[in-house]
């Protein structure tokens, strides 16, 4: 292992304390554990509060969207592993104005186990809260069974429509209504090119070969489709368009915002590189693209690789995603 660390075991702890302090404006921690990351500044009483959490090593995921137009509080696990339902329930506590807390977060069992703990502690705080999970890897199942899909980068984009959602004083229905159309909106596919290492490992997640790639790999290191030698930027925006438009057809007059995100080692060339493919066939099919965003949303640590991540809006999706919002990674307005 060659990391930037002290020692793994304060790996999480270390880079909670580098970001709070980096960004004081935006983030503050909350609670005894040291794992829950809260607005600096609390939002408007009787304001609907968004949380999410996860484990760490997937930056600007989770942590990194809490504020402003986005969410109110994050709680924290170590890389690839779910916060506690204790941590969790912090979270809710910290997130809550007085009108009750949307839970926002990926479909992995740990984390769904946990917050179901974690709101089941806060029913005697008298916290309403209600729960939206993001499904939107079409590798990772097929459609007749997409509650079983994982959550990814469509996650950015669900915390984008809630979060501005709630800041329009929407109730807590409201709020998860539009989180839900959001997620059912999104669909995403990705490719990795490296495997990543978990600090407390010591070693890489998975084993590819150096002229090899894997369509579809998840985000922790899920087997992906097929794994196979490297292919033209060109091929692999095709296969991973292709996928999408076969989830989610794409047609004349439809307005779309697509994600290219970098997996953590990909470079911005590699990803407008890869945009220019993107482009093509969203607007081959008829659609208008809607502020598309390329760049490092949602990571794996230091993997090599990209997903993309596509969301259909309606007027009241792209109301919602063109609102403003203010967090240390993304700037909206």
């Amino acid at each position: 292992m060659k990391k930037i660390l002290n020692a793994p075991e304060a790996y999480v702890d270390e880079m909670l304390a580098g970001l709070t302090a980096a960004h004081p404006e935006y983030y503050r921690l909350h609670g005894d554990s040291g794992r829950v990351v809260a607005r600096a500044k609390a939002g408007k009483e009787g304001k609907v509060g968004i949380v999410t959490g996860g484990g760490s090593g997937h930056l600007p995921v989770f942590t990194g969207y809490v504020g402003e137009g986005l969410l109110d509080a994050c709680a924290i696990g170590d890389v690839f592993a779910s916060p506690s339902a204790e941590q969790m329930a912090d979270a809710i506590r910290a997130a809550d104005s007085g009108a009750g807390v949307l839970r926002l977060y990926g479909n992995y069992g740990g984390d769904v186990m946990n917050f179901d703990m974690a709101g089941d502690l806060v029913e005697f705080d008298d916290i309403t809260c209600t729960t939206v999970l993001l499904t939107d890897d079409v590798a990772s199942a097929a459609p007749e069974e997409k509650e079983k899909r994982r959550g990814v980068a469509g996650m950015v984009y669900a915390y984008k429509i809630a979060g501005a959602a709630a800041e329009e004083g929407r109730d807590l229905e409201g709020v998860t209504a539009a989180a839900q159309k959001a997620a059912d909106a999104c669909r995403s596919i990705g490719v990795a090119l490296s495997p990543c290492t978990v600090p407390q490992a010591g070693k890489p997640t998975f084993e590819i070969a150096d002229d090899e790639i894997e369509m579809g790999m998840g985000i922790h290191g899920e087997p992906g489709v097929w794994r196979g030698k490297l292919r033209t930027a060109d091929e692999i925006a095709g296969e991973m368009m292709d996928r999408l438009f076969d989830d989610m057809p794409v047609g004349q007059g439809d307005r779309v915002s697509i994600m290219v995100n970098s997996l953590g080692a990909t470079p911005p060339e590699e990803l407008y590189i890869l945009y220019n493919v993107v482009k093509a066939r969203l607007e081959g099919a008829g659609a208008t693209i809607v502020m598309p965003l390329v760049g490092r949303y949602a990571t794996s640590m230091e993997m090599a690789g990209v997903s993309f991540t596509m969301m259909k809006l309606d007027d009241e999706l792209e109301k919602l995603l063109t609102a403003p919002c203010d967090c240390a990674f993304w700037r909206v307005g």
